[in-house]
């Protein structure tokens, strides 16, 4: 984990290359609503916010294994436990996400106006939703890795797995964008804390034998 924040420092275009991915994304939607006089509706506000940061989540964890050698592996493989490997991408991504969809709130916000009537709920569902993202595509990452064509197996195999979860943050933000009480959205968030723990379980339990081959 230290060694990809490293790299990460390092190589600060890869990082400015996402935050202009987010601000371009954001002024594009300036542009097709709120320059025009429009006013961006509630659910379309809601929704478009979350495709921001779906795939800027994915180009952000697709990083994970995918820039990393043949050889590096081999490196790491006679250094750590494969367990040791996949949780620390996983926390490292989350950080990663995390700092990406509160500096993209923020900014959405911003220039898009804030609908938003529960703050506290929305930004607890947006952080479960980065923690999310960054477990499940983590693990898809290490998969995508031994494949020929990772990118298009990255996209093939994430954005299916990554609609159930997508529906249930959608739901949550909504809820927080009415002001309903939290007991209104207690259910989905205890099922997506659960998809997290189950993900980042899997990952733990499975790596192993997809790290050896």
């Amino acid at each position: 984990m230290q060694k990809d924040f490293r790299l990460e420092w390092r190589q600060r275009a890869a990082l400015n290359g996402m935050l202009l991915y987010v601000g371009s994304t954001v002024f594009v939607c300036y542009l097709s609503f709120a320059l025009r006089g429009g006013q961006l509706p509630a659910p379309a506000w809601n929704a478009l916010f979350w495709i921001i940061l779906l795939f800027t989540a994915v180009n952000a964890a697709a990083k994970g294994f995918l820039q990393e050698s043949r050889g590096r592996l081999l490196y790491y493989y006679t250094l750590v436990r494969p367990q040791a490997v996949i949780l620390a991408k996983i926390a490292y991504n989350a950080v990663l996400l995390l700092g990406l969809a509160l500096v993209g709130f923020m900014l959405y916000a911003v220039v898009l106006g804030n609908p938003v009537q529960d703050m506290l709920l929305f930004v607890g569902n947006v952080g479960l939703g980065a923690v999310g993202f960054a477990t499940t595509l983590t693990l898809v990452s290490g998969i995508a890795a031994k494949a020929t064509n990772s990118s298009t197996l990255m996209a093939v195999l994430g954005f299916p797995i990554m609609i159930p979860m997508l529906l249930l943050l959608i739901k949550v933000s909504k809820n927080a964008l009415d002001g309903m009480e939290f007991e209104a959205s207690s259910g989905s968030l205890l099922t997506l804390l659960a998809l997290n723990l189950i993900v980042t379980a899997v990952s733990y339990l499975l790596f192993p034998f997809l790290w050896r081959g």
